[in-house]
């Protein structure tokens, strides 16, 4: 199977999970099947709405459009005899389809992926490896979905927590390896920006309910800084509070600001508190003032290890910067932690 029948493959598939922009009710079976089982995400995981999946296949259709796939491919030399590799790939299941840039990667290499599914999110990429095998069926010895241990693999990628990598390490450290751990995501606010940029900004920190690396969790603002703008900006969100999980989360964190007596900002949906730390609990935001750009620029510089996207007016003044609404939106070339992904799988190969 060469590249340009992968190629191909993957463009179909983007094409069937562009039907599902807006969700349909038709007489398609294949269509209505999936259609189900995106709606019906939720009862198996609360954070997975209708929303969020939706949300998800549409940002994979519009990531697998042909142009896109060969653009990115052009940067590689593919080699299409080469004996496929056995790659292990450990997902996460933070938002829906999180682990499916990584299933590309490994497929389009050349090689066999051996996926092992977070139990948060074992069911959408099974069925999206259904159609892309119904689409071109050479692809069905190279996917294997690890219900037990991962063994008899050549190579592994990892995505956890900064403390399941510390097992991840010890594991499969022997193994060519990408082992991906806690990262956050930021903005960093000059006091300029339109309504509608904080109006997409909002995008950047709610979208999952902001349960994914790429999701803003701190803030850097000007000294003095009001945040009656942002807040303004926000409003449009707060019916997110509406939902169990998220208000559950909203309600502790605000009792423990609350008893320690820990001085912060509350709209009814979102927790403001001054802090340096990047990673924060569901519901709330740190944030951080500054003097001047220069020295938010070396704090950024320090801390790149744990930073995923820097979102911004300024975009091009920071490593991994992207535009107000686009944190959630990466292209083929975008990979998790700076780290080439097609790179490895080819020079592991």
């Amino acid at each position: 199977m060469n590249t340009e029948k992968k190629i191909k493959a993957f463009s179909e598939l983007g094409k069937f999970l562009g039907l599902f922009k807006k969700l349909l009710v038709t007489d398609n079976e294949e269509l209505n099947t999936f259609e189900n089982l995106m709606l019906g995400s939720a009862h198996f995981n609360g954070w997975f709405t209708e929303d969020n999946v939706s949300c998800a296949v549409s940002g994979l259709s519009s990531m697998l459009e042909k142009s896109k796939l060969e653009k990115w491919i052009a940067g590689y030399t593919i080699p299409e005899n080469n004996k496929p590799k056995r790659v292990g790939v450990i997902m996460a299941g933070n938002i829906p389809l999180v682990g499916f840039h990584d299933f590309l990667c490994v497929l389009i290499s050349g090689n066999s992926c051996v996926a092992k599914l977070s139990s948060q999110d074992n069911r959408l990429l099974k069925a999206l490896a259904v159609k892309l095998i119904s689409i071109e069926p050479l692809f069905k010895d190279r996917i294997i979905f690890e219900e037990g241990k991962l063994e008899n693999i050549d190579a592994i990628i990892a995505t956890g927590s900064n403390n399941t990598s510390r097992y991840f390490e010890y594991y499969f450290g022997k193994y060519p390896n990408i082992i991906r751990k806690n990262r956050n995501s930021v903005a960093v606010l000059t006091g300029n920006e339109t309504p509608e940029q904080l109006v997409l900004l909002g995008d950047d920190i709610f979208m999952y309910f902001g349960l994914g690396c790429r999701n803003v969790s701190k803030l850097y603002v000007p000294e003095g800084y009001n945040f009656d703008n942002f807040f303004n900006a926000i409003e449009n969100r707060k019916k997110i509070v509406f939902h169990s999980k998220y208000a559950n989360n909203y309600d502790y964190n605000k009792a423990i600001l609350l008893v320690n007596k820990v001085e912060h900002f509350d709209n009814g949906f979102l927790l403001l508190k001054n802090d340096s730390v990047l990673s924060t609990p569901v519901s709330r935001l740190n944030y951080s003032f500054y003097k001047d750009l220069e020295e938010v620029k070396q704090e950024l510089e320090t801390r790149q290890n744990e930073i995923q996207c820097v979102v911004s007016s300024m975009q091009g003044e920071f490593n991994s910067g992207v535009a107000f609404g686009q944190s959630q939106s990466p292209e083929l070339w975008d990979y998790a932690d700076g780290v080439d992904t097609m790179q490895f799988l080819l020079s592991s190969s």
